[in-house]
């Protein structure tokens, strides 16, 4: 049994992962999972450069992340920084902050390194009624990933739509208007037609949908009185349904996407804009449902750590 800890640093939040690994055995038994809303991608769109505000919220964050490893005896640490800080001109600023931080240098890795790790993450210990092949899809804050495979990725692939990209890019009304919404549209079915260059879009017998905005879309489905994870994992949400609850999310004011009770509030501005990926996504998959994943990037992030 190995103790190792998993940072995942992306557009919209920074989370963390502390478990025990067994590769022998296959077993994860995680003692800390945890998520802070940093927005580190803030307006990195419109400036190219990470802000200072954004970075002082983000060390804040990981100086509480590198408390809990040092109290848990973590044995391996491994962060991974995705779409902002791909695309940020003074990214090295921030790598020199994480390592006087938490000791080790983030690896800011490619699109196509990102979706194999959430799509190893997702895979593992799904339950035995959802046949391969699989159809991962990563909705981050400024990138959507997706991830074709059996056992293992055959193809993959990183697209620059992601829910705080698009909502800044497009969704200057709240709630945003018809043409807003047509012009995101546009932009999501260009970056899936781009993707589907190497990724077999429509082949999946299971999509298989990870991150906030989808486990956002499952909780409201499910009408959670409160964010649960463990009832949102491996639970799934009909197609007709994720087009109900991105029609609706496109059409309240803050306020009332605010008042949702599973909605966390980091998540209220952006819903709207990962809630459409996804439907754009199923829409092109052709599937009946969604497959929701509370395993993602950070669980592929921890078991890389401990891979042969």
């Amino acid at each position: 049994m190995t103790r190792v800890a998993a940072v995942d640093c992306g557009t919209n939040s920074i989370r963390l992962l502390v478990t025990d690994l067994d590769p022998t055995a296959g077993t994860q038994a995680d003692l800390d999972r945890r998520l802070e809303t940093v927005r580190l991608g803030q307006d990195v769109d419109r400036t190219g450069s990470l802000a200072p505000a954004a970075l002082e919220r983000t060390m804040t964050a990981l100086r509480e992340y590198a408390g809990i490893i040092d109290r848990l005896g973590v044995e391996r640490v491994r962060m991974v920084a995705t779409s902002a800080t791909r695309d940020a001109a003074n990214r090295d600023v921030f790598v020199a902050g994480v390592r006087d931080v938490l000791g080790v240098d983030p690896e800011v890795v490619s699109g196509a390194d990102e979706a194999a790790l959430s799509y190893g993450g997702a895979v593992r210990g799904l339950p035995a009624s959802s046949p391969a092949p699989y159809l991962v899809t990563d909705i981050g804050g400024g990138s959507t990933e997706v991830a074709f495979g059996t056992d293992d990725v055959k193809a993959a692939r990183s697209v620059d739509v992601g829910c705080v990209r698009l909502t800044e890019r497009r969704f200057a009304a709240d709630p945003p208007t018809p043409a807003q919404v047509r012009a995101a549209v546009q932009d999501i079915d260009a970056a899936l037609d781009d993707a589907a260059t190497d990724v077999d879009l429509a082949s999946a017998a299971t999509l298989v949908g990870l991150a906030g905005s989808v486990t956002t879309v499952a909780a409201i489905h499910l009408d959670l009185p409160g964010y649960d994870p463990t009832a949102i994992h491996h639970s799934r949400v009909p197609a007709t349904d994720v087009r109900t609850i991105s029609d609706r999310l496109l059409t309240m004011p803050r306020a009332d996407r605010a008042a949702i009770a599973s909605m966390h509030p980091g998540r209220v501005d952006v819903i709207a804009a990962g809630a459409l990926i996804l439907r754009r996504l199923v829409d092109r998959a052709g599937v009946d449902d969604v497959l929701v994943s509370e395993h993602d990037i950070l669980d592929g992030i921890a078991w890389s750590l401990v891979a042969g």
